[in-house]
Protein backbone atom coordinates (compact mmCIF):
# COMPACT_ATOMS: atom_id res chain seq x y z
CA UNK A 1 0.00 0.00 0.00
CA UNK A 2 2.72 2.58 0.57
CA UNK A 3 3.68 1.70 -3.10
CA UNK A 4 0.41 2.93 -4.12
CA UNK A 5 0.67 5.89 -2.00
CA UNK A 6 3.92 6.86 -3.51
CA UNK A 7 2.84 6.69 -6.65
CA UNK A 8 -0.53 8.70 -6.30
CA UNK A 9 1.71 11.55 -4.71
CA UNK A 10 3.53 11.64 -8.00
CA UNK A 11 0.36 11.33 -9.95
CA UNK A 12 -0.94 14.15 -7.98
CA UNK A 13 1.93 16.36 -8.20
CA UNK A 14 2.02 15.58 -12.12
CA UNK A 15 -1.05 17.11 -12.79
CA UNK A 16 -2.55 19.87 -14.77
CA UNK A 17 -5.13 21.58 -13.54
CA UNK A 18 -5.86 24.77 -15.98
CA UNK A 19 -9.71 25.09 -16.45
CA UNK A 20 -12.98 24.52 -13.77
CA UNK A 21 -13.90 21.07 -15.70
CA UNK A 22 -9.93 19.65 -15.11
CA UNK A 23 -10.27 21.01 -11.45
CA UNK A 24 -13.41 18.92 -11.14
CA UNK A 25 -12.40 16.32 -12.47
CA UNK A 26 -9.53 16.16 -10.48
CA UNK A 27 -11.27 16.65 -7.17
CA UNK A 28 -14.01 13.96 -8.37
CA UNK A 29 -10.93 11.28 -8.99
CA UNK A 30 -8.82 11.96 -5.45
CA UNK A 31 -11.25 13.85 -3.04
CA UNK A 32 -14.71 12.77 -3.44
CA UNK A 33 -16.75 10.26 -1.87
CA UNK A 34 -16.26 7.44 -4.65
CA UNK A 35 -12.24 9.16 -5.58
CA UNK A 36 -9.49 7.10 -4.69
CA UNK A 37 -8.86 8.84 -1.49
CA UNK A 38 -11.75 7.43 -0.41
CA UNK A 39 -11.06 4.01 -1.32
CA UNK A 40 -7.68 3.92 0.15
CA UNK A 41 -8.92 4.82 3.69
CA UNK A 42 -11.43 2.01 3.54
CA UNK A 43 -8.60 -0.20 2.67
CA UNK A 44 -6.49 1.31 5.51
CA UNK A 45 -9.18 -0.21 7.52
CA UNK A 46 -8.05 -3.84 6.58
CA UNK A 47 -3.89 -3.62 7.14
CA UNK A 48 -2.07 -5.09 9.73
CA UNK A 49 -2.09 -3.27 13.25
CA UNK A 50 2.10 -2.92 13.21
CA UNK A 51 1.16 -1.07 9.60
CA UNK A 52 -1.12 1.09 10.35
CA UNK A 53 1.11 3.83 12.00
CA UNK A 54 3.68 4.24 9.37
CA UNK A 55 0.37 3.53 5.93
CA UNK A 56 -1.46 6.03 8.09
CA UNK A 57 1.09 8.85 7.97
CA UNK A 58 1.73 8.59 4.48
CA UNK A 59 -1.98 7.99 3.86
CA UNK A 60 -2.32 11.37 5.17
CA UNK A 61 0.36 12.72 3.60
CA UNK A 62 -1.57 12.05 0.18
CA UNK A 63 -4.73 14.11 1.17
CA UNK A 64 -3.00 16.86 2.11
CA UNK A 65 -1.49 16.96 -1.12
CA UNK A 66 -4.47 16.49 -3.31
CA UNK A 67 -6.38 19.06 -0.81
CA UNK A 68 -3.61 21.72 -1.42
CA UNK A 69 -2.99 21.47 -5.06
CA UNK A 70 -6.90 21.47 -5.30
CA UNK A 71 -7.62 24.58 -3.77
CA UNK A 72 -4.49 26.47 -4.93
CA UNK A 73 -5.55 25.72 -8.61
CA UNK A 74 -9.23 26.84 -7.49
CA UNK A 75 -7.92 29.98 -6.10
CA UNK A 76 -5.74 30.80 -9.08
CA UNK A 77 -8.64 29.69 -11.57
CA UNK A 78 -11.26 32.22 -9.57
CA UNK A 79 -8.24 34.95 -9.62
CA UNK A 80 -7.39 34.60 -13.50
CA UNK A 81 -9.38 37.02 -15.58
CA UNK A 82 -10.70 35.82 -18.94
CA UNK A 83 -9.61 38.45 -21.59
CA UNK A 84 -11.30 36.91 -24.27
CA UNK A 85 -14.77 36.81 -22.45
CA UNK A 86 -14.40 40.68 -21.05
CA UNK A 87 -13.29 41.80 -24.84
CA UNK A 88 -10.05 43.64 -23.15
CA UNK A 89 -7.19 43.92 -25.60
CA UNK A 90 -4.18 42.91 -23.27
CA UNK A 91 -1.42 44.93 -25.63
CA UNK A 92 -3.47 48.42 -24.88
CA UNK A 93 -1.53 50.85 -22.50
CA UNK A 94 -3.35 51.41 -19.28
CA UNK A 95 -5.93 54.16 -18.52
CA UNK A 96 -3.73 56.60 -16.60
CA UNK A 97 -4.70 57.39 -12.87
CA UNK A 98 -5.97 60.56 -11.53
CA UNK A 99 -3.40 62.83 -9.75
CA UNK A 100 -4.12 64.47 -6.85
CA UNK A 101 -3.82 68.67 -6.02
CA UNK A 102 -2.25 70.54 -4.01
CA UNK A 103 -4.61 72.84 -2.05
CA UNK A 104 -3.99 76.18 -2.93
CA UNK A 105 -4.05 77.66 0.73
CA UNK A 106 -0.69 74.78 0.74
CA UNK A 107 0.86 76.64 -2.57
CA UNK A 108 0.94 80.08 -1.49
CA UNK A 109 1.69 78.87 1.73
CA UNK A 110 4.87 77.53 0.80
CA UNK A 111 5.50 80.19 -1.87
CA UNK A 112 5.79 82.71 0.98
CA UNK A 113 7.85 80.49 3.13
CA UNK A 114 10.43 79.90 0.08
CA UNK A 115 10.67 83.49 -0.32
CA UNK A 116 11.39 84.78 2.76
CA UNK A 117 13.20 81.71 3.73
CA UNK A 118 15.93 83.14 1.15
CA UNK A 119 16.62 85.92 3.44
CA UNK A 120 17.16 84.09 6.67
CA UNK A 121 13.71 83.67 7.64
CA UNK A 122 13.02 80.12 9.96
CA UNK A 123 9.78 78.64 10.59
CA UNK A 124 8.35 78.11 13.94
CA UNK A 125 5.00 76.70 15.30
CA UNK A 126 2.57 77.77 18.34
CA UNK A 127 -0.69 75.88 19.71
CA UNK A 128 -3.78 76.52 18.24
CA UNK A 129 -5.36 76.98 21.96
CA UNK A 130 -3.79 79.63 23.74
CA UNK A 131 -4.25 81.68 27.04
CA UNK A 132 -4.56 84.97 27.11
CA UNK A 133 -1.23 86.45 28.27
CA UNK A 134 0.36 84.76 24.47
CA UNK A 135 -2.45 85.93 22.56
CA UNK A 136 -3.53 89.04 24.08
CA UNK A 137 -1.39 90.99 27.05
CA UNK A 138 2.14 90.11 25.90
CA UNK A 139 1.18 91.76 22.79
CA UNK A 140 -0.61 95.14 24.26
CA UNK A 141 -3.70 94.69 24.27
CA UNK A 142 -5.49 96.60 26.72
CA UNK A 143 -8.09 94.75 29.33
CA UNK A 144 -11.14 96.53 27.48
CA UNK A 145 -9.68 96.12 23.59
CA UNK A 146 -12.35 94.53 21.08
CA UNK A 147 -10.44 91.85 20.37
CA UNK A 148 -11.09 90.50 23.35
CA UNK A 149 -14.79 90.50 23.45
CA UNK A 150 -17.06 87.24 22.87
CA UNK A 151 -17.79 89.06 19.08
CA UNK A 152 -14.71 88.41 17.76
CA UNK A 153 -12.84 85.88 19.73
CA UNK A 154 -13.80 82.05 20.59
CA UNK A 155 -13.38 81.46 24.49
CA UNK A 156 -12.93 78.11 25.81
CA UNK A 157 -12.79 79.49 29.07
CA UNK A 158 -12.25 82.21 30.58
CA UNK A 159 -8.33 82.92 30.02
CA UNK A 160 -8.48 80.43 27.18
CA UNK A 161 -8.93 80.84 23.48
CA UNK A 162 -8.47 79.81 19.91
CA UNK A 163 -5.83 82.17 19.00
CA UNK A 164 -6.87 85.10 16.67
CA UNK A 165 -3.43 85.68 15.08
CA UNK A 166 -0.30 83.82 15.15
CA UNK A 167 1.13 86.85 16.66
CA UNK A 168 1.28 84.27 19.69
CA UNK A 169 4.10 82.39 18.49
CA UNK A 170 6.32 85.03 17.99
CA UNK A 171 6.20 85.95 21.84
CA UNK A 172 6.96 82.25 22.67
CA UNK A 173 10.01 82.41 20.46
CA UNK A 174 11.06 85.92 22.16
CA UNK A 175 10.37 84.55 25.55
CA UNK A 176 12.84 81.18 24.81
CA UNK A 177 15.23 82.98 22.20
CA UNK A 178 17.65 85.46 22.48
CA UNK A 179 18.08 87.98 19.51
CA UNK A 180 18.91 88.32 16.78
CA UNK A 181 15.44 86.60 16.09
CA UNK A 182 14.28 86.21 12.55
CA UNK A 183 11.12 84.23 12.02
CA UNK A 184 7.88 83.29 9.93
CA UNK A 185 5.02 81.95 11.92
CA UNK A 186 2.01 80.41 9.36
CA UNK A 187 -0.97 78.42 10.81
CA UNK A 188 -4.85 78.47 11.44
CA UNK A 189 -6.46 81.32 13.28
CA UNK A 190 -10.02 82.09 14.39
CA UNK A 191 -12.30 84.47 14.76
CA UNK A 192 -15.64 84.67 15.78
CA UNK A 193 -17.26 86.72 12.26
CA UNK A 194 -20.19 85.67 10.08
CA UNK A 195 -19.15 83.28 7.03
CA UNK A 196 -19.39 85.39 3.84
CA UNK A 197 -17.63 85.48 0.58
CA UNK A 198 -15.04 88.14 2.34
CA UNK A 199 -15.03 86.89 5.40
CA UNK A 200 -14.54 83.16 7.35
CA UNK A 201 -14.68 82.06 11.12
CA UNK A 202 -11.13 80.89 10.70
CA UNK A 203 -8.67 81.38 8.13
CA UNK A 204 -4.54 80.81 7.56
CA UNK A 205 -2.00 83.93 8.31
CA UNK A 206 1.89 84.11 7.86
CA UNK A 207 3.90 86.65 10.15
CA UNK A 208 7.29 87.85 10.42
CA UNK A 209 9.50 89.01 13.06
CA UNK A 210 12.95 90.09 12.93
CA UNK A 211 15.16 91.29 16.06
CA UNK A 212 18.38 92.71 16.34
CA UNK A 213 20.45 95.30 17.41
CA UNK A 214 19.67 98.88 15.00
CA UNK A 215 16.83 97.19 13.25
CA UNK A 216 14.89 99.87 11.02
CA UNK A 217 11.67 101.11 9.22
CA UNK A 218 13.80 100.75 6.20
CA UNK A 219 14.81 97.09 6.72
CA UNK A 220 10.90 96.63 6.92
CA UNK A 221 10.07 98.49 4.02
CA UNK A 222 13.30 96.61 1.86
CA UNK A 223 11.89 93.33 3.05
CA UNK A 224 8.30 93.88 1.99
CA UNK A 225 9.42 95.79 -1.35
CA UNK A 226 11.23 92.14 -2.21
CA UNK A 227 8.36 89.68 -1.18
CA UNK A 228 6.59 91.87 -3.37
CA UNK A 229 8.77 91.56 -6.25
CA UNK A 230 9.11 88.09 -5.85
CA UNK A 231 5.55 87.18 -5.13
CA UNK A 232 3.91 89.18 -7.78
CA UNK A 233 6.39 90.12 -10.22
CA UNK A 234 9.35 92.62 -10.58
CA UNK A 235 7.19 95.79 -11.62
CA UNK A 236 5.44 95.65 -8.93
CA UNK A 237 5.42 98.63 -6.35
CA UNK A 238 4.14 98.88 -3.03
CA UNK A 239 2.81 101.86 -0.67
CA UNK A 240 2.99 102.20 3.28
CA UNK A 241 0.10 103.56 4.79
CA UNK A 242 -0.27 104.89 8.61
CA UNK A 243 -2.38 102.25 10.69
CA UNK A 244 -2.33 101.15 14.45
CA UNK A 245 -2.02 98.01 15.77
CA UNK A 246 -1.52 97.67 19.87
CA UNK A 247 1.69 95.63 19.25
CA UNK A 248 3.47 97.78 16.87
CA UNK A 249 4.67 101.55 16.58
CA UNK A 250 4.67 103.10 14.33
CA UNK A 251 2.21 100.94 12.53
CA UNK A 252 1.27 100.48 8.83
CA UNK A 253 -0.83 98.74 6.00
CA UNK A 254 0.88 97.66 2.93
CA UNK A 255 -0.53 97.84 -0.79
CA UNK A 256 0.75 96.51 -3.59
CA UNK A 257 0.37 97.65 -7.31
CA UNK A 258 -2.36 95.38 -8.30
CA UNK A 259 -1.25 92.69 -10.54
CA UNK A 260 -4.20 92.63 -12.84
CA UNK A 261 -4.10 96.36 -14.26
CA UNK A 262 -0.65 97.11 -13.32
CA UNK A 263 -2.05 100.05 -11.20
CA UNK A 264 -4.07 101.72 -14.10
CA UNK A 265 -7.62 100.41 -11.97
CA UNK A 266 -9.76 97.36 -12.23
CA UNK A 267 -12.86 95.77 -10.56
CA UNK A 268 -10.04 93.74 -8.12
CA UNK A 269 -8.77 97.15 -6.76
CA UNK A 270 -11.76 99.14 -7.14
CA UNK A 271 -10.07 101.40 -9.85
CA UNK A 272 -7.75 102.79 -7.21
CA UNK A 273 -4.32 100.55 -8.89
CA UNK A 274 -3.54 99.04 -5.17
CA UNK A 275 -4.22 96.05 -3.30
CA UNK A 276 -4.22 95.94 0.94
CA UNK A 277 -2.00 92.78 1.57
CA UNK A 278 -0.78 92.64 4.99
CA UNK A 279 -0.29 94.79 8.27
CA UNK A 280 3.08 95.97 9.73
CA UNK A 281 5.15 98.10 11.97
CA UNK A 282 8.03 97.96 14.25
CA UNK A 283 7.88 96.02 17.50
CA UNK A 284 6.31 98.35 20.68
CA UNK A 285 8.89 98.08 23.01
CA UNK A 286 6.34 97.31 25.91
CA UNK A 287 6.10 93.91 23.98
CA UNK A 288 9.99 93.20 23.57
CA UNK A 289 10.34 94.12 27.72
CA UNK A 290 7.16 91.91 28.13
CA UNK A 291 9.48 89.35 26.56
CA UNK A 292 12.71 90.39 28.72
CA UNK A 293 14.11 91.96 25.67
CA UNK A 294 16.10 95.07 26.33
CA UNK A 295 14.07 97.57 24.28
CA UNK A 296 17.39 99.76 24.75
CA UNK A 297 19.33 97.73 23.21
CA UNK A 298 17.47 95.68 20.20
CA UNK A 299 14.69 96.45 17.95
CA UNK A 300 13.02 95.12 15.42
CA UNK A 301 9.98 94.86 13.24
CA UNK A 302 6.49 92.53 12.43
CA UNK A 303 4.45 91.93 9.53
CA UNK A 304 1.12 89.47 8.74
CA UNK A 305 -0.50 88.47 6.16
CA UNK A 306 -3.18 86.24 5.53
CA UNK A 307 -2.75 83.86 3.09
CA UNK A 308 -6.12 82.97 1.46
CA UNK A 309 -5.98 87.17 0.96
CA UNK A 310 -2.92 86.67 -1.42
CA UNK A 311 -4.58 83.51 -3.05
CA UNK A 312 -7.39 85.20 -3.08
CA UNK A 313 -5.05 88.22 -5.70
CA UNK A 314 -2.72 85.22 -7.24
CA UNK A 315 -5.14 83.06 -8.72
CA UNK A 316 -8.27 85.87 -9.27
CA UNK A 317 -10.75 84.01 -6.43
CA UNK A 318 -13.50 85.90 -5.52
CA UNK A 319 -15.57 84.03 -2.91
CA UNK A 320 -13.21 83.37 0.37
CA UNK A 321 -15.64 79.93 1.13
CA UNK A 322 -14.42 78.07 -1.70
CA UNK A 323 -11.12 77.51 0.16
CA UNK A 324 -12.95 75.29 2.52
CA UNK A 325 -15.52 73.56 0.99
CA UNK A 326 -13.60 71.03 -0.72
CA UNK A 327 -15.07 71.32 -3.74
CA UNK A 328 -12.78 68.89 -6.49
CA UNK A 329 -14.03 71.40 -9.37
CA UNK A 330 -12.05 74.39 -8.00
CA UNK A 331 -8.98 71.83 -6.44
CA UNK A 332 -8.33 70.28 -9.47
CA UNK A 333 -7.89 73.57 -11.63
CA UNK A 334 -4.49 73.65 -9.16
CA UNK A 335 -3.18 70.21 -10.47
CA UNK A 336 -0.47 71.54 -12.62
CA UNK A 337 0.59 74.00 -10.17
CA UNK A 338 3.64 72.72 -7.85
Amino acid sequence: MLEKISHLIQEIEAELIDSAEKAEQFRLKYLSKKGILNDLFEEFKTIANEQKKEVGKHLNILKQKAQEKFDLAKENLENSVNTEELNIDVTLPGEPFSIGSHHPISIVRREIIDVFSRIGFTVAEGPEIEDDWHNFTSLNFPPDHPARDMQDTFFIEDEIALRTHTSSIQIRVMENQKPPIRILAPGRVYRNEAISARAHCFFHQIEGLYIDENVSFADLKQTLLYFAKEMFGEETNIRLRPSYFPFTEPSAEMDVSCPFCKGKGCNICKGSGWVEILGCGMVDPNVLENCSIDSKKYTGYAFGMGIERISMLKYQVKDLRLFSENDLRFLNQFKSVL
